[in-house]
C-alpha cells in the first residue's frame, strides 16, 4: 500500500511541476505582446501629438484657465 501512496504522490508532484511549468513558459511569451501594446500606443500618442498640437494646447489652456477661474 505504500508503494502505491508513494508511486500516486510522485505522479501528483509530477504533474505539479508540470503544468507549473507550462504556466511559467505562457506567461513569458506574453512578454512581447505587452511591449508592442506599450510601443504602438506610444507612437499613437506620438502621431496625434504632431497632428494636433496646437489643438491639443489650445484645449489644455482653455481647461486650465477655466478651472483657475
Amino acid at each position: 500500500m505504500s508503494i502505491t501512496r508513494t508511486l500516486s504522490a510522485r505522479l501528483h508532484a509530477a504533474g505539479h511541476h508540470l503544468a507549473a511549468r507550462g504556466t511559467r513558459r505562457a506567461e513569458r511569451g506574453d512578454v512581447p505582446g505587452w511591449v508592442l501594446i506599450t510601443l504602438m500606443t506610444a507612437g499613437l500618442v506620438t502621431a496625434l501629438w504632431v497632428v494636433a498640437k496646437d489643438q491639443l494646447l489650445t484645449m489644455f489652456q482653455s481647461a486650465l484657465s477655466s478651472v483657475s477661474g
